[in-house]
């Protein structure tokens, strides 16, 4: 296992697990009790997409995840420039998804 240390946060992470999987699309959805992210990849050739992982989290957790990609995708443009929508003729697959209005 792997010890990953970040402020005074320790947590381990599993040599099999360690190495991530790849997904280009996420799928999400909520209820009034959690949000649910489905990430899933379509690869050229296959007839759909495959949900290889899938993350239940409080709305609390949801909320604090958004903050965490929104600082880091924040820092990502700071160092490398701004992230550009794909300008092809073959749009990515979309991220996104539905679920129950709770508004």
């Amino acid at each position: 296992m792997i010890n990953k240390d970040k402020e005074k946060n320790s947590v381990e992470l599993p040599a099999d697990v360690a190495n991530g999987v790849y997904s280009n699309i996420a799928i999400v959805n909520h209820s009034p009790n959690e949000f649910i992210v489905d990430f899933a990849t379509q690869m050229p050739g296959l007839p759909q997409p495959r949900v290889l992982s899938r993350i239940i989290l409080s709305p609390l957790h949801a909320k604090s995840l958004l903050y965490a990609l929104q600082d880091n995708v924040a820092r990502y443009e700071y160092e490398f420039g701004k992230i550009e929508p794909h300008k092809s003729n073959n749009p990515p697959l979309p991220m996104g998804g539905g679920g129950e209005d709770v508004n």
